[in-house]
Formats: structure tokens, C-alpha cells, sequence
């Protein structure tokens, strides 16, 4: 498990440098438009560290990609059967909050992706990872109270949530179990 482990961190500090590198930014400009300091920004493009959720949200709103999209290993079109095992995972060094990548369309601007928040354990999302999506929350198993802005919604199995402009957000799972939920993105399109 630790040199998948290792590889990801790898792959991803080398993606998230060379987004940053495309754009011409230096680590300044980019930790200025993260808000993300420019020692962790260094550390995580060097693979000495692994970015948290929360950091991963900040970098990828900064550089106008969706957190799917800084995760993917690919830009090939998906058509047909996408089989479990071939969803891409990643998992927060600090908190165990775990993603799938279900679904990362290339021809039709929509993601879907699994997620696993243990028990007793949150995570902030800026509200600059959704100034270029709209997404709703669906949750699998479990009890999800999420903070939207000022407003906390508490979710259940079954329950659904389209959410609003975009604000700060908070994805919290106070109970003693396992909460696991399906976000729905929609990607702007240019046009």
C-alpha cells in the first residue's frame, strides 16, 4: 500500500507543479491566489508532503480546476464500462476523508465522485473550488451535516442537496460512523 501510496503523492505533486508552471505563476503568485503559504505549496510540488483535502480544495480553486480534475491521471475520453477497480482514489493524510473518482466526463462536463468521511472527522472547502461548478451532495450511508456559508443542513441516508452559489463549506460527520455520500459535478462550459 505505501508505494501506491508514494507514487500518488509523487504523480500529484508533479501535476499540481506543472499546472502552476503552465499558467507561469511563481510560488508566490500561486500561494497569493491560494492562500496556501508558499513553504507548503514548495513541500507538496517536491513530494515531501502530502496536500489535505482542504489544501487540495485551495489549489484547485485557485487554478480553476475542479479537485476531480488536479486528481486525474488522464485527460483520454472514458466511454463504456468504467470498472470499479479502475476508479481513481485518493485518501486526506489527515483526516481519512477518501474520494473515487466514479466518473470524470471529458465529453460531457460532469463528475461523480464517492466519498467516505469517517467518523467524528470534518473538512473545509473554500468557496473558490465552486465559483465554476454546481454540484449536489446525495448521501449513500450515515449522517452528513454540511455547512454551507452560514446554513447547516442535516443529511441523511437518501437525502439529497443541490447547493447554492458558492460559499465556504464544511463536509462534517459528528456521528460515530462511517458517512459515505455521492457528489454530482457540473462543470461550466465556456461560451
Amino acid at each position: 500500500m505505501t508505494n501506491i501510496e508514494d507514487d500518488t503523492t509523487a504523480w500529484l505533486s508533479a501535476r499540481i507543479r506543472h499546472e502552476r508552471e503552465i499558467r507561469g505563476w511563481s510560488l508566490g503568485h500561486f500561494a497569493q491566489m491560494s492562500g496556501v503559504s508558499k513553504a507548503m505549496i514548495s513541500k507538496i510540488e517536491r513530494a515531501e508532503a502530502s496536500p489535505t483535502a482542504t489544501v487540495l480544495g485551495r489549489l484547485s480553486g485557485a487554478l480553476s480546476l475542479t479537485v476531480s480534475a488536479l486528481l486525474s491521471r488522464t485527460d483520454a475520453v472514458h466511454h463504456g464500462v468504467r470498472r470499479h477497480d479502475q476508479q481513481p482514489r485518493w485518501s486526506d493524510p489527515e483526516t481519512g476523508y477518501g474520494r473515487r473518482q466514479v466518473l470524470s466526463g471529458q465529453k460531457i462536463p460532469l463528475e461523480m465522485v464517492e466519498v467516505n468521511l469517517p467518523a467524528g472527522q470534518k473538512v473545509a472547502m473554500p468557496a473558490s473550488a465552486y465559483s465554476f461548478i454546481q454540484q449536489a451532495i446525495w448521501v449513500l450511508d450515515g449522517t452528513l451535516l454540511f455547512h454551507e456559508g452560514d446554513r447547516v443542513h442535516q443529511l441523511h441516508q437518501g437525502d439529497c442537496l443541490e447547493l447554492g452559489p458558492p460559499q465556504n463549506c464544511m463536509f462534517e460527520n459528528q456521528t460515530a460512523e462511517n458517512c459515505r455520500y455521492l457528489v454530482t459535478v457540473v462543470r461550466s462550459t465556456p461560451g
